[in-house]
């Protein structure tokens, strides 16, 4: 990747681009061109940038995120994962698990966005988790050892998927509130 050359705010039009072209074409029939077309940008300009598709769809979702675990610290397990699933609200958290369902899709038969999507998105809030899991083990909130700790991101994305699936009704905050403190909070013995 070169050096960037873009301001954060052109940077935050492209990225909103992106994640605009997503939910009207989906991941296969969105391309680098119609990106350049509607951001008024260059090819040139968007390769320097990204490496290519994967990598740009990836980083437009991170950077789309109103809050990253990392930046969570509230003193406690129960308020970090309260802030964590408060984040945004109930139209956004509907309009992003659509958006995020198709990008599964695709990523189960293109190993370039599953990585891209894994490497920058996924991995970046499970370093935020893990940080604010050892926080409250070393607080004394959670039990160091207990065997939940490691599925506690596996709950979470969980959660967030099955209620569509479940329920027919996309993620909200009290749905995922509710969830943190019926399961999250008893497996790790809080």
């Amino acid at each position: 990747m070169g050096r960037s050359r873009l301001t954060p705010e052109r940077e935050a039009e492209l990225y909103a681009a992106v994640l605009d072209l997503l939910r009207e074409v989906g991941y296969d029939a969105l391309t680098m061109d119609a990106v350049a077309a509607r951001t008024h940008a260059s090819k040139a300009t968007l390769y320097r940038q990204w490496q290519g598709k994967p990598e740009l769809v990836a980083k437009a979702l991170h950077h789309h995120k109103p809050v990253h675990l990392a930046d969570i610290d509230t003193g406690s397990i129960r308020g970090d994962l309260h802030a964590m699933v408060s984040r945004g609200d109930d139209c956004e958290m509907e309009r992003d698990s659509a958006l995020l369902r198709g990008l599964m899709r695709a990523a189960h038969d293109n190993p370039d966005l599953q990585q891209a999507l894994r490497d920058l998105f996924v991995n970046p809030d499970i370093s935020g988790m893990d940080a604010m899991l050892a926080r409250a083990v070393e607080r004394g909130e959670i039990p160091a050892g207990r065997p939940a700790l490691a599925y506690v991101p596996h709950m979470l994305v969980g959660a967030f998927a099955a209620q569509q699936l479940i329920e027919d009704r996309p993620p909200d905050r009290a749905f995922l509130a509710g969830y943190v403190d019926a399961v999250v909070l008893p497996a790790l013995g809080v």
